[in-house]
């Protein structure tokens, strides 16, 4: 037991004996290099390894950014066009109000700035400035050529651009486009409706509000 103690009390006083708080003008110890020092190359940088001295490398042919793998198998959703290329005439996805709420929601962050709150082609771009603009025709979704145009021309604008129009297809995705689409419809529909957009019982109900308002 004597014996034991005393070991015990040699390496605490070896153990104290070290940490004195004074420094050592030796390199530290590093039993493996590989993570202290790793050879790295900036983008841009030329790196000697390679044939053509480029750090950078070109992707494998045949490679898909994550998130964008995409197969004709679903042209209508992924594209808003068939297989054979022509726009879909309709809204692939099941029309709803939670779709059409997705779609006002993404229309007034996205559109708004040119395309206006109601889709006359009045946003901030158009006739801010002091009512000049800032030098960009903005065109209303009220006229009857892109009343006639069908979805999927919608929907390919929305992902690829058109005319001075950027694509906004990295910063809405493709239910998101669809749910845009959807609203559009609905703000031309708000704004060249007619009597048989309105279901017959409240066509009845307001018939009868003003049979009363004219009794009375």
């Amino acid at each position: 037991m004597t014996h034991r103690l005393s070991l015990l009390a040699l390496t605490l006083a070896v153990a104290l004996g070290g940490c004195r708080g004074m420094k050592s003008e030796k390199p530290p110890i590093h039993p493996n290099l590989n993570m202290d020092y790793v050879q790295r190359f900036e983008a841009q940088e030329a790196n000697p390894l390679f044939e053509d001295g480029a750090a950078m490398r070109t992707p494998v042919a045949g490679t898909v950014a994550r998130g964008q793998l995409k197969t004709t198998d679903n042209a209508p959703f992924e594209y808003g066009r068939t297989a054979d290329g022509a726009y879909v005439a309709d809204i692939p996805v099941p029309v709803t109000a939670d779709l059409l709420e997705r779609g006002q929601e993404r229309y007034n962050i996205y559109c708004t700035v040119c395309h206006g709150y109601a889709g006359d082609g009045r946003g901030i771009v158009a006739v801010g400035n002091g009512g000049q603009g800032y030098g960009f025709a903005v065109p209303s979704y009220h006229t009857d050529a892109l009343r006639a145009r069908p979805d999927g021309y919608i929907y390919d604008v929305i992902q690829n651009g058109v005319n001075t129009m950027p694509s906004y297809g990295h910063e809405i995705a493709p239910d998101d486009r669809w749910a845009v689409v959807a609203y559009i419809r609905a703000l031309q529909r708000s704004q060249n409706a007619s009597s048989a957009d309105v279901p017959q019982a409240e066509r009845d109900r307001l018939r009868n509000a003003n049979d009363n308002v004219r009794q009375n």
